[in-house]
């Protein structure tokens, strides 16, 4: 029958459209938000969909796509009066982000004394502090920050929860701009984050898990109160 045939026909070529709008979109978002985190597309830049779709070589459909989903994960505000502007994080944002993180990452680490980490776990982290300091030793600003965000990340992954990494990944993209800003600002810093991370990793191999959360709140608390001092000074 030329029927059925004809119906295959028709259908094909629009699964691969839609396959290739889809790619389309995900290539837009992301190269966007990859402006947007290396600093590129700094927070307070206007943004046009015809003006992104120049850059991507694309139609604006699928920027549009992407500018919902940014503005979904915080990266971007979307108004009628402004258009489409790069947003930063607020005082009180920030200060939200580093409650929610004590809340899980205080979790993490007890739970991770209380379970004993593996000899390949305890490599992984040891390497980690390792490459930290050497880091500071040649003043290699991103490399620190890279390693801070490691050794963080290192630990969620341990707990082999994926929700909590993807909860963690996220967070970490919306403040990573944040963090640069204020490290290149405060170098110093570093040589106390590498103790703070090397007295965790401690208190987590003597399996003392009330010391380790106790230790990774006071990291944090210290780690806001970094990142607030620009913000603070600024006001004044």
């Amino acid at each position: 029958m030329p029927a059925p045939e004809s119906t295959h026909a028709t259908r094909q070529p629009h699964r691969t459209a839609e396959g290739g709008g889809n790619l389309l979109r995900i290539k837009a978002y992301t190269e966007l938000k990859a402006r947007i985190l290396t600093g590129d597309l700094e927070p307070g830049a206007f943004l046009s969909e015809r003006q992104v779709a120049g850059w991507l070589a694309m139609s604006k459909t699928p920027v549009r796509a992407a500018f919902e989903r940014l503005e979904s994960e915080g990266f971007i505000t979307i108004s009628p009066q402004q258009g489409v502007v790069v947003r930063d994080l607020s005082v009180a944002e920030i200060a939200d982000h580093f409650e929610l993180r004590a809340a899980l990452e205080c979790f993490v680490v007890g739970r991770l004394a209380d379970s004993k980490l593996d000899a390949a776990q305890r490599a992984l982290l040891d390497e980690n502090l390792d490459a930290q300091q050497v880091a500071i030793e040649e003043g290699s600003v991103q490399d620190q920050i890279r390693l801070d965000g490691e050794f963080h990340q290192l630990l969620f992954r341990f707990m082999g929860n994926a929700e909590l990494m993807r909860v963690m990944t996220q967070m970490r993209e919306r403040i990573l701009r944040v963090i640069q800003r204020a490290l290149t600002r405060n170098r110093e810093r570093f040589r106390t984050i590498y103790p703070e991370h090397r007295s965790i990793v401690k208190a987590i191999y003597a399996g003392d898990g009330k010391l380790a959360a106790q230790l990774m709140g006071l990291h944090l608390e210290n780690g806001k109160q970094t990142l607030l001092l620009p913000s603070r000074t600024a006001a004044l």
